[in-house]
């Protein structure tokens, strides 16, 4: 089952995060299948690079959010 989750990047005490679309039984920093953009928790513009139109095709053929990928989705006003 493809997911579309959070991967932690970036230094100690400084995370940035990607979001990518990975298959459910891999590890969460492990390979992935396509980068959907990237979220900064400490940055202005919390999510960047976001690729919207994918990710809303991707839902729609059947791929699946995590619980914190769709809370910030909704933060942004990005329906599905």
């Amino acid at each position: 089952m493809l997911t579309i989750r959070m991967s932690r990047g970036g230094r100690r005490n400084d995370p940035s995060f990607a979001l990518v679309l990975t298959d459910s039984r891999k590890s969460r920093d492990g390979g992935f299948i396509e980068k959907l953009g990237n979220y900064d928790p400490r940055a202005q513009k919390v999510l960047f690079n976001l690729k919207t139109d994918r990710i809303k095709s991707l839902v729609k053929s059947g791929a699946t959010l995590s619980d914190t990928v769709r809370t910030l989705l909704s933060k942004e006003k990005i329906t599905f």
